[in-house]
């Protein structure tokens, strides 16, 4: 899910909307002169740069991107917004009073659309209550004019496409949008009945546990197990997240069982975190913690994604947004001081050499520490924690960062980089880390970003290579996801889904 005033996002913002001669050879349109004639504010000026020519318009009607604006203004509680501030019933009166076809009605619908749709853009795009941590102040959220985002509209290719996928937004957004108003338009509104825990219930079966079944999916209880449950059991199942294989075990009990204000709350607290995404048109990097996936995004589609290991729940990966600035080649991997023991100090204790298990000892974390011989530290008092050593790890095959970091500065020490040991991202669950995010294929993303190979010059260590163009990438943590064919509700492993939205700013 979005930042509105990273760079790329301005730029696409900024981008010069078509000048009045792109219309030249175009009759004049009654509408058109009509929202000349009505046009005032910053608004005339982003008209003019356009001809006048309507966005809402075509062909002397309106087109379907009214009805959809309408559509969200009514279910603005959806954003954590309030319907009644956009007035969408009268709005949906004009819409509907324009239909005649009067250019003057339409110059007027026109107009009132545009700037009930930049009010609500700016809105949704407020700043998030989600924790996060922008790293760089070009990503904090902004507040947009009124001029910007009809702008932004204006360039879309397809304008009724734009509004009907909220191309101002994240995919996720957008779609955990429709997921929450799916929801509460099929089973918000079910009676809350309880059904028993007990043995999976069956096509064919009836009593008691079936007919309090057949109450909470809304059906007359009286009856047994027949099509209709099945049926209604699958479609609750794939909007919650579970198998929909049309029978009621313990998992789709358990959800039957869960208040309709849970979901609410989960969808709630995932929508924030997506707000603060940019919009696909951005060239960014997102990493959902939640999903262990990496999804990078250029010219308005996905460009690729990939598995990715994450901190392990004692050693949460965070939530941060920055501006990915530069690589590393052939990187040390300074190692954490409580992996320091297990993998290098009780080693050296029990007589390996340090030169043989590929690692360095230092005498500081400054840029200025010198290098220790293996008998300049006392092994035992590091042991104790009475003395601290740095140490870390020889660039090579078996380097814990692999051939390549990526670096968004930060005093967290958090970054992406190649891995060593690729078969952990076979496994389903991706909790290993120390907090930073191991990526499936470095040199993949290195090609993207850079748009040639990262091939080290030498074999020289920590090889420092400048992204022309800083790129933003998002740390965010989505444990709901809409697909195809239903939600997914993730495991909440970092316990983060308990804080209510509003929390979320104060941590």
């Amino acid at each position: 899910m979005r930042n509105p005033m990273s760079g790329a996002f301005l730029a696409a913002l900024l981008i010069s909307t078509p000048v009045a001669g792109a219309f030249a050879q175009t009759a004049p349109d009654a509408v058109a002169l009509a929202v000349k004639d009505q046009a005032d504010g910053k608004l005339k000026a982003v008209y003019a740069a356009r001809g006048f020519w309507p966005l809402w318009v075509k062909n002397g009607a309106l087109t379907p991107a009214a009805a959809t604006l309408v559509s969200y203004l009514e279910t603005a509680d959806l954003d954590g917004l309030e319907p009644s501030d956009y007035d969408a019933r009268a709005l949906r009166e004009l819409v509907e009073r324009s239909r005649s076809g009067d250019a003057e009605a339409l110059a007027r619908t026109e107009l009132r659309l545009s700037q009930a749709f930049a009010r609500y853009v700016r809105d949704v795009r407020r700043a998030p209550n989600a924790q996060i941590r922008f790293l760089d102040e070009e990503l904090r959220p902004k507040k947009l004019s009124e001029a910007d985002v009809v702008r932004a509209a204006a360039v879309a290719p397809d304008f009724d496409r734009y509004l009907a996928e909220m191309g101002w937004m994240d995919p996720a957004y957008a779609s955990l949008r429709r997921a929450m108003a799916e929801r509460r338009e099929h089973w918000s509104n079910l009676p809350g009945s309880y059904v028993a825990e007990g043995a999976a219930l069956k096509p064919g079966m009836g009593g008691d546990r079936v007919a309090a079944l057949r109450e909470r999916l809304g059906l007359d209880p009286r009856g047994k197990f027949d099509k209709r449950v099945a049926d209604e059991l699958r479609a609750f199942q794939a909007a919650h997240g579970l198998k929909p294989d049309g029978v009621a075990g313990a998992g789709t009990i358990a959800a039957l069982n869960r208040p309709p204000d849970w979901y609410d709350r989960k969808l709630a607290v995932n929508l924030d975190r997506a707000r603060l995404l940019p919009g696909p048109g951005t060239r960014h990097i997102v990493v959902d913690i939640a999903a262990q996936q990496l999804v990078y995004f250029q010219e308005g589609t996905e460009a690729g994604r990939m598995r990715v290991v994450v901190g392990k729940p004692d050693q949460q990966t965070p939530m941060l947004a920055g501006m990915l600035r530069f690589a590393i080649l052939n990187p040390y991997w300074n190692v954490p001081d409580d992996l320091a023991y297990k993998r290098v100090v009780s080693r050296v204790l029990n007589g390996a050499s340090l030169q043989t298990l590929g690692f360095e000892a230092l005498s500081g974390w400054d840029a200025n520490a010198q290098l220790l011989q293996q008998d300049q530290v006392d092994w035992r008092a590091v042991a104790d924690g009475r003395q601290h050593v740095r140490v870390r790890q020889l660039p090579g095959p078996g380097n814990a960062m692999g051939r390549v970091k990526f670096m968004f500065p930060n005093d967290l020490g958090i970054y992406l980089h190649d891995t060593n040991e690729p078969e952990l991202m076979k496994r389903p669950a991706r909790y290993f880390s120390s907090g930073c995010v191991r990526l499936e294929d470095a040199q993949r993303l290195g090609q993207w970003l850079f748009g040639q190979p990262l091939n080290p010059a030498s074999d020289a260590p920590e090889q420092h290579v400048a992204l022309p163009q800083p790129v933003p990438v998002y740390l965010t943590y989505l444990t709901v996801q809409a697909t195809p064919e239903g939600v997914r509700f993730l495991d909440d492993v970092y316990a983060r889904d308990q804080l209510d939205p509003g929390e979320f700013a104060s941590r």
